[in-house]
């Protein structure tokens, strides 16, 4: 692994740590010999990876685990405490809760921006609209729009916007498929 440390700075560093300086003792003392400016955590670094152990510091006193007092009248305070607490509560002062409302049934909703021409699949010209009408109910006919078609698109600029909904382009695009009139034989 390359390093900047010179092999004499490391060899220092060896001989340092076996006379048991600490990290902040030996980068001091080889900055002094070398004119160096290693920190205490480049000797702790350059230790580990030269595969060294930090000296063995028998002068500090060994301090026991402090053990936390228990105060039952907190722990008690604690265990009263539900674990989940609304924002609001419900008091005058509060915000008021939202109501809740339930979900209408869909409606079934056309395009009112626009009057259909109800024209049949053989009566569509190149440029009509291709918005189906009708068709809901069994045997009903089908219908298609009529109006003048939007460029780029099978339908009006309001069936357009109508039909458009959530997401990319590409994916509208992918279901788009040009319409064809086939004789009937």
């Amino acid at each position: 692994m390359q390093s900047n440390w010179a092999e004499a700075h490391s060899q220092a560093l060896r001989e340092y740590l076996e006379k048991g300086l600490s990290y902040s003792e030996i980068a001091n003392a080889i900055n002094e010999r070398f004119n160096t400016d290693y920190s205490r955590n480049a000797a702790i670094g350059r230790a580990k990876r030269m595969g060294l152990s930090g000296p063995e510091r028998s002068d500090r006193p060994v301090r026991p685990k402090r053990q936390p007092k228990l105060n039952p009248a907190r722990l008690n305070k604690m265990r009263a405490r539900p674990l989940f607490e609304p924002k609001f509560k419900s008091n005058s002062k509060s915000k008021p809760r939202q109501k809740v409302f339930e979900r209408a049934a869909a409606l079934k909703l056309r395009c009112v921006a626009i009057v259909p021409r109800h024209l049949s699949l053989l009566e569509l010209e190149d440029g009509d609209c291709r918005y189906p009408y009708g068709g809901d109910a069994d045997g009903e006919a089908i219908t298609f729009c009529g109006q003048v078609r939007r460029e780029g698109s099978s339908y009006c600029t309001s069936h357009f916007h109508l039909t458009s909904g959530p997401g990319t382009a590409s994916e509208r695009a992918a279901g788009r498929a040009p319409l064809r009139l086939v004789e009937a034989a």
